[in-house]
């Protein structure tokens, strides 16, 4: 049974909690600030025997089509559209409140089935808020606690009333799940930190993080890509708070494209929400492939802009540039020149980053960008023979050896590739400790030219060769 569910309800029921409890995993931020959610985020659940796509929306909120609260409606409104059944939710500790009414009758125009979920059941006094939810029309009310995970099977059976459709397991199957499942009620939901970036495959997504300071274009540029308003944007800095992930596909190639909250100095984050937005991008980087990194062509190489490229050198991850809000820059060829000339100086840990300009406003230079991340994703998983390494290191060693350290020579044995994503490579050499970061910082640039391994990270690992006398010396003492 394949479905769509939609969380509704007014902010601050408990939606995200609600999700990240269907999902098995902590993806939405959860905070006691209301109205956290903006974008609506889909992701793949389970309620014991039963699969099917979970949406968590932002909060209903009365408010002009053109504020920010009324941007976040429409996007929720979407997602009713979208949705094959409806959890309403409301919260039984504080009880019913006006907007809960109107918003129900929003839902009930839609035609949809619908389950009403009171939530934070387990407060004392929630038995009150459980009746009151009577009142707005939907029917019986299913009492949870998406926190603790209590109620999940009364909502499972209100899911299966709701759609009309027989059990997917037998009974004596899906009683067994169930109480598999209720001896894990209290356990915390599993960390996707604890999960491994997955082994190089062109069948699997690519996954690409699209990163940068607050206002650069970033939810503006997935929009344009995916040609949807998938994502809330707006001329207000901050609006992305939860890293969303969006799926897509490009010329063939299927791509998981993950939308992040704006970077800003350490030291100007206060608010404990923003940390969290914040973190929970830093996650995304790490489990990308590809960063795009969105730079405002108007004030680029802001120093912001530079740190978040080395952090993503530092990670490993495979970095692209978007010169965004070209069609603003009055002298293009000038500021082209310009850029290009910061770009060698300032990133010398990547030398050779792809850069491209675009416009995510009017969608000129999308074609360029997918292409330069495709290209460098190649790189990023490229390997050499050893063979080819070791006769460009003997050249290298005939034309510029390494230096002497205390009068003693400086010998090196062999190289060869140890892993890919990014390329790692380790090199044998006689006193690992002593060669100068000059030296090698030589060698990598060698490298990338060499084999033409551009706008990379380039891991170079230094091992001691082993002295097959050492063990007879040690004999003969």
């Amino acid at each position: 049974m394949s479905f769509k569910v939609a969380i509704l309800g007014r902010p601050n029921v408990g939606k995200s909690t609600l999700f990240n409890r269907l999902v098995g995993k902590k993806l939405a931020l959860v905070d006691d600030t209301p109205g956290v959610t903006r974008d609506r985020r889909v992701h793949p659940a389970k309620l014991y025997d039963l699969h099917f796509d979970v949406v968590d929306t932002a909060g209903f909120e009365t408010a002009a089509a053109a504020t920010l609260q009324g941007r976040m409606r429409a996007q929720t409104e979407i997602a009713i559209r979208e949705a094959d059944l409806i959890f309403f939710m409301v919260d039984s500790k504080s009880g019913l409140m006006p907007d809960d009414k109107a918003f129900a009758d929003i839902v009930r125009r839609s035609g949809k089935p619908v389950v009403l979920v009171a939530n934070k059941a387990e407060a004392r006094g929630a038995q009150g808020g459980m009746l009151e939810a009577w009142e707005v029309g939907l029917g019986e009310p299913i009492p949870i606690s998406a926190e603790h995970g209590q109620g999940m099977p009364d909502l499972r059976d209100a899911v299966i009333a709701a759609l009309g459709q027989e059990r997917a397991f037998g009974e004596e199957e899906a009683a067994a799940e169930i109480a598999e499942s209720e001896a894990l009620i209290g356990e915390d939901i599993a960390d996707p930190d604890a999960e491994d970036i997955p082994a190089y495959d062109e069948t699997k997504p690519m996954r690409i993080a699209v990163v940068g300071r607050p206002n650069a274009g970033k939810s503006t540029l997935i929009n344009a890509l995916v040609e949807e308003e998938r994502l809330l944007t707006g001329p207000e800095a901050g609006i992305t708070r939860d890293s969303i992930s969006v799926d897509w596909e490009w010329r063939g190639r299927r791509i998981k494209l993950f939308d992040t909250a704006g970077m800003r100095r350490k030291a100007k984050i206060q608010e404990k929400l923003e940390k969290m937005s914040v973190s929970d991008g830093l996650r995304a980087i790490r489990f990308a492939e590809i960063v795009i990194i969105v730079f405002d062509a108007t004030i680029p190489f802001e120093k912001q802009d530079l740190q978040i490229v080395d952090l993503i050198a530092r990670e490993g991850r495979a970095p692209v540039i978007a010169f965004n809000k070209w069609d603003l820059i009055d002298n293009p060829q000038e500021m082209l020149a310009e850029l290009r000339e910061k770009t060698a100086r300032l990133l010398p840990q990547v030398r050779g980053i792809r850069a491209v300009t675009l416009s995510a406003e009017t969608g000129r230079g999308l074609d360029r960008l997918m292409e330069a991340v495709l290209s460098t994703h190649r790189v990023w998983n490229s390997r050499v023979s050893t063979g080819k390494l070791n006769r460009w290191l003997e050249g290298i060693l005939a034309h510029h050896p390494p230096p002497a350290v205390a009068g003693r020579r400086l010998k090196i044995k062999y190289i060869t590739q140890a892993k890919t994503r990014p390329p790692g490579f380790v090199l044998s050499t006689s006193r690992p400790d002593a060669m100068p970061q000059s030296y090698i910082r030589y060698l990598v640039n060698s490298l990338r030219e060499a084999f033409d391994l551009p706008g990379v990270p380039i891991r170079m690992v230094l091992r001691a060769s082993e002295n097959p006398f050492a063990g007879k010396a040690k004999k003969r003492g």
